[in-house]
């Protein structure tokens, strides 16, 4: 039986990532040229000619600029997550802040793209040992599922103690479905995308997506950002050479090698590949605001 694994993008623009937040403030974003709306409209192209349907986990300040992208997003049948408000980390912020944080964003994307928000990923898979608290949040703010734990040993984040699998972290019916890793040599490899894809040969990435289909019987998450397909984006100023290697690195390739995994596997949104799991909706689709 062909296993179909979960497509996700991480909507951001290519001024926002972790790697530039020490040369880069937020106060400073409105002043660079956005890129990310062209870059969705190549990526919903490229998912169009592959037949995918794919999660866009989407940050509510893009979301509040871009609003007829998102529309986009949801017309052309693809899931509509939220990424939170502004790339803040979720292990900076109390609980209170993160509440508002993922509430603001929440509700920002319902009113533009007219649709459920259930899906939530963190900025930099910042959710780990010292911020579990946060799941709770999320379940009481109306999400039904996080993708934000990455079960590997990173030096921005990661938690190798994590389930490799979903989980239910209070028992309560929220999901936790982390990133997808290959378990060799007694630890946790990636396998999920993002610079590793870019950084490494890509056939690394489908022996290993294969071996999570024939040894542990599961799915395989991919995720990836706008910009990554965007090797004409601005250079910051300021980088340090770890912030340039791994944002800069075979931005040129991506886009092809992003078309081979497309055709070689089959590929879903988070909310239907994992549709055993999440519970039914608390209520039903939003609409008034998506022809808006």
């Amino acid at each position: 039986m062909t296993i179909r694994n979960a497509m996700t993008v991480d909507v951001e623009d290519y001024f926002q990532v972790q790697a530039f937040a020490g040369c880069v403030s937020r106060a400073e974003w409105d002043g660079f040229p956005r890129r990310v709306e062209a870059n969705v409209d190549r990526i919903l192209a490229q998912f169009d000619r592959a037949d995918v349907k794919a999660t866009f986990f989407t940050l509510g300040w893009i979301a509040e600029r871009h609003p007829a992208m998102v529309r986009r997003i949801v017309a052309a049948g693809h899931e509509l997550a939220s990424h939170g408000w502004d790339h803040t980390r979720a292990d900076s912020q109390n609980p209170e802040e993160f509440r508002q944080d993922v509430s603001r964003a929440k509700a920002t994307l319902e009113d533009i793209g007219g649709v459920e928000i259930a899906g939530y990923r963190a900025a930099t898979f910042s959710i780990g040992a010292r911020n579990l608290w946060a799941f709770g949040v999320l379940r009481e703010t109306g999400h039904r599922y996080s993708s934000s734990i990455n079960p590997i040993a990173h030096d921005l984040y990661g938690m190798p103690g994590a389930s490799r699998t979903p989980f239910q972290p209070d028992g309560d019916g929220f999901w936790e479905i982390p990133m997808t890793t290959v378990r060799a040599f007694g630890r946790n490899w990636p396998c999920s995308g993002g610079g590793y894809f870019r950084l490494l040969p890509s056939f690394l990435y489908r022996l290993g997506l294969a071996r999570v289909h024939e040894t542990d019987r599961q799915p395989g998450i991919f995720y990836f950002h706008p910009w990554e397909i965007d090797q004409d984006q601005p250079r910051i100023p300021g980088a340090g050479w770890k912030s340039r290697l791994r944002h800069y690195t075979n931005l040129s390739r991506m886009e092809a090698d992003l078309d081979d995994i497309l055709r070689r596997f089959a590929w879903g949104r988070m909310d239907n590949v994992y549709a055993d799991l999440l519970p039914a909706r608390t209520r039903p689709p939003i609409h008034q605001s998506a022809a808006a």
